[in-house]
């Protein structure tokens, strides 16, 4: 009983991080941005609370593969396809 997507989540306190391995283009941008929580070379090799949760989402939205996700605790999913403008709900003024 697969989905076929091989997505590995990472539970932290405030957000947690999913990784898809078979997406993922290798070009660093989440270890260089973030080497406190982003780490290849420790295993777990992401640790959601190493960093605060809207900078860690941040980065995620900047994975350029779209292997990154997260969701923060209480809602609030975002996938990382590439920058991305907030998220806000625009006002009706």
């Amino acid at each position: 009983m697969s989905s076929g997507t091989n997505k590995k989540a990472y539970e932290g306190q405030k957000i947690t991080v999913t990784f898809e391995a078979r997406r993922c283009l290798h070009a660093a941008e989440c270890v260089r941005s973030l080497p406190e929580v982003f780490d290849p070379g420790q295993r777990p090799w992401i640790r959601p609370d190493g960093a605060e949760a809207e900078r860690l989402a941040e980065v995620v939205r900047r994975c350029p593969s779209g292997a990154l996700q997260y969701e923060l605790v209480g809602g609030g999913a975002e996938t990382g396809t590439g920058p991305r403008r907030s998220t806000a709900t625009p006002s009706n003024s």
